[in-house]
């Protein structure tokens, strides 16, 4: 039945984040600096994890842990604290969780607010690819998708038993951007890059071109524009959308891309109008950028509710007004947020 589906299916690498923030600038060599915040959580995939589950989705994540401090800490987060279905997960005997340590920093021109961030990696190469984790590939009613040069078998699959995907893409190291990846588009119902990698893959100069070659790829195009809010268009209803976004001090930006996607994938679940779905996507990601971490950061229904009631700007009530009618009666418990210091799982209980 259509109901035992998750809502959303998931599948990539994890890591163990220690987000660093109140930097002044990176560390130069041989300098020690001492940071004013510090936070820490599992990230990754974990990121897309945390945000769906906390708008109430029923969450399935296929991931490698491994058998370490990091592995069990970040399992017991996601399974024990935030209800994400890790059935389809491994641990690996004697393969270390990667681990990232992310400096929240100032852009280079602005010494305020954190815009930026650099990041350290330890990790190597899981011993289970995505297309062994997921198997046969259950169905779903949506899986988000991270695409790459080189397609993985799953999504296909997954698009064959009637699972919607949603992609996003990341940052292209060669520099080449090939458009050859736009082809795994047809499998795709939305796609939601940033601006900078909608451009380059498009071949365009700004955001609204790159949005309009992109419509014609794909049933549902959004592009993400930072400060500059969102645009999109949903070929499926002939909806165009434009919003800004939300003034909001931002302490640490780790994850809000994730955040974005998994609350456009929740709105859009909910069918809601184009414009409601973008402005809930980029209200979301904005108040994760107010706490450490991508994850742990992640809003969920309780973050927005109260948001919504401490709001007295008249344009935005307007703009927002929508979500008198969206947001759960009950909204949830406050979410966790990211700990300076995890606690030993295994000494919880």
């Amino acid at each position: 039945m259509d109901d035992d589906r998750p809502d959303v299916l998931l599948t990539g690498l994890l890591f163990y984040d220690l987000v660093l923030t109140g930097l002044g600038g990176p560390p130069t060599p041989g300098e020690e600096i001492w940071t004013e915040g510090m936070g820490s959580s599992p990230g990754g995939i974990a990121n897309l994890a945390v945000a769906a589950a906390r708008l109430g989705l029923k969450t399935s994540l296929a991931t490698v842990f491994g058998d370490d401090f990091y592995g069990a800490y970040c399992r017991d987060v996601l399974a024990g604290q935030e209800g994400v279905d890790l059935s389809l997960s491994r641990t690996a005997n004697g393969w270390p969780t990667p681990v990232t340590v992310s400096l929240a920093l100032p852009r280079a021109h602005d010494a305020s607010p954190v815009h930026d961030r650099a990041l350290i990696t330890h990790g190597q190469e899981p011993p289970y690819s995505q297309d062994e984790l997921l198997g046969e590939v259950p169905e779903a009613r949506t899986a988000l998708v991270h695409l790459e040069a080189e397609p993985r078998a799953w999504p296909a699959k997954a698009a064959a038993n009637g699972t919607q995907i949603y992609a996003d893409v990341g940052w292209d190291p060669t520099r080449q951007w090939s458009p050859d990846l736009l082809d795994q588009l047809s499998l795709c119902h939305a796609f939601l890059p940033n601006e900078t990698e909608a451009m380059a893959y498009t071949r365009t100069d700004n955001a609204v071109a790159a949005l309009d070659a992109l419509a014609e790829l794909v049933p549902v195009a959004v592009v993400t524009r930072g400060g500059a809010g969102a645009i999109a268009v949903d070929q499926t209803t002939g909806e165009h959308a434009d919003v800004p976004a939300v003034d909001i001090d931002v302490l640490d930006p780790t994850g809000a891309g994730d955040v974005f996607g998994a609350s456009f994938v929740a709105a859009s679940l909910g069918g809601w109008p184009l414009e409601e779905r973008l402005r809930f996507a980029v209200l979301a990601a904005g108040l994760s950028v107010r706490h450490h971490s991508g994850a742990l950061a992640a809003p969920g229904w309780f973050g927005v509710d109260r948001w919504w009631r401490s709001v007295t700007d008249p344009g935005l009530r307007r703009a927002y007004a929508f979500l008198a009618d969206r947001i759960p009666a009950d909204p949830g418990p406050p979410p966790h947020h990211a700990p300076v210091t995890p606690p030993d799982p295994a000494r919880r209980h």
